[in-house]
């Protein structure tokens, strides 16, 4: 794939739930978005703003009502289901705020995980996970269980899982949302070695700190995408 070409490329893309229905929400209204190949974006938002379902469209959980996106080069609006659960496997790597280990796996089995859904020889697949727990620093923690965990180191496993496809795009849906603040600042840290190793990384947050670690930042507001700084219009009438 061309370095010219963004990892990230969503034109207008609006999502309406329960369509014409009295229950009828229009959660995303036309957004816009480019993230460029080592680029680490943060999108912050409020309850209720939007920024779930723009990660469930970015991460290809979801699909939208309109717009078109590009992960990477290909067309999402073109792939069925099949399509897009190969496209999520082979491009996302993907880090949840509740981690979303097995208790019953060690480290190092969780990691490996994906590598059988993708295929790879049963012999690659330990030196590989191995290879991603040295580095987010858990190597040593390879053979332990998630209750032998920190939330910290939990939370490494996670993201060494979410690195073992080598993904185009690493998308963390609030990554610090259960850790303490000085945990949270050891794994933004961590974010920030990965994009400066050439890894794009987008989180979806509502803490500034978090945010702040990122090289850009937009806010979503009522659906729609507005650049860092922006303040709604009534917040300007009544400041």
């Amino acid at each position: 794939m061309s370095a010219a070409v963004p990892i990230i490329d969503a034109v207008d893309l609006t999502k309406v739930y329960n369509a014409g229905t009295a229950g009828e929400v229009l959660a995303l209204r036309g957004v816009d978005l480019r993230v460029e190949r080592g680029e680490f974006l943060a999108i912050m938002g409020a309850s209720g703003s939007g920024k779930s379902t723009m990660m469930n469209l970015l991460g290809c959980l979801d699909t939208p009502t309109a717009g078109s996106y590009r992960l990477d080069g290909v067309d999402v609006g073109g792939l069925d289901a099949t399509g897009l659960a190969r496209l999520r496997l082979e491009k996302l790597g993907f880090v949840f705020q509740g981690f979303h280990l097995l208790s019953r796996q060690s480290a190092l089995e969780n990691v490996m995980m994906p590598l059988a859904y993708a295929g790879v020889p049963v012999h690659e697949r330990e030196p590989r996970a191995l290879a991603a727990l040295a580095e987010v620093g858990l190597a040593e923690r390879a053979r332990h269980k998630p209750n032998e965990l920190s939330g910290g180191q939990q939370q490494r496993v996670a993201i060494a899982r979410a690195l073992i496809n080598e993904p185009a795009l690493i998308l963390a849906d609030e990554p610090t949302g259960a850790l303490d603040s000085r945990t949270s600042e050891e794994i933004m840290a961590l974010f920030e070695r990965l994009q400066a190793s050439g890894r794009t990384v987008v989180i979806i947050t509502h803490e500034r700190p978090v945010a702040e670690h990122a090289d850009r930042i937009v806010v979503m507001h009522d659906g729609e995408l507005h650049p860092d700084g922006w303040v709604p219009q009534h917040a300007e009438a009544t400041a």
